[in-house]
């Protein structure tokens, strides 16, 4: 049973969330010359794709945004099954392109991990940077974000949900307590 202890960002958070971020990503790359956006599928994806067209609107240029998808990167494949499924989500040339990835939350940094092997797989980007929604802590792996909307950080006895209209058709991010 799960207990709503807390919700941390509404819509109009999230919105606000990204376009810093947005703003954060142009700084920081002094403009958006070679940036690639890549979503980690699921939400990840989803989130990279509102980041470009906020971009867009700044910028007046667009950023190209691809997903990946992780699944034969995990290192906890045989937790998964035997034959896991590959599904869409191979990049496009990422080549000596500036490479962000977009996640909704950052946790062990396991997932994270798995995406930067996929990206490597496709080619080798001049670097790579990491924007996140929510890093709610406790890494197991030396992974730090670039970006990060809001630092939640929790116990192992808690939930971070991040619900996205794509998918949950609304917008949230909460913890529950297990």
């Amino acid at each position: 049973m799960q207990n709503l202890k807390a919700t941390i960002l509404d819509e109009k958070g999230i919105q606000r969330t990204l376009t810093r971020i947005s703003h954060e990503i142009i700084e920081k790359n002094k403009g958006i010359e070679d940036v690639i956006l890549v979503g980690i599928k699921r939400r990840g994806y989803p989130l990279a794709q509102r980041i470009a067209k906020i971009i867009e609107q700044i910028e007046g240029t667009k950023v190209p945004v691809e997903s990946v998808d992780i699944t034969l990167y995990r290192d906890d494949l045989s937790k998964l099954g035997e034959h896991p499924i590959v599904k869409d989500g191979n990049l496009i040339n990422v080549k000596d392109k500036k490479v962000i990835l977009v996640d909704d939350v950052i946790y062990t940094g396991r997932t994270v991990r798995a995406a930067i092997d996929a990206v490597i797989h496709s080619g080798r980007p001049k670097m790579i940077q990491l924007a996140v929604l929510v890093d709610r802590g406790h890494r197991e792996l030396p992974i730090r974000s670039d970006y990060v909307g809001k630092n939640i950080p929790t116990s192992k006895g808690e939930i971070v949900s991040v619900e996205i209209k794509e998918f949950d058709d609304c917008d949230s991010v909460k913890i529950y307590e297990l």
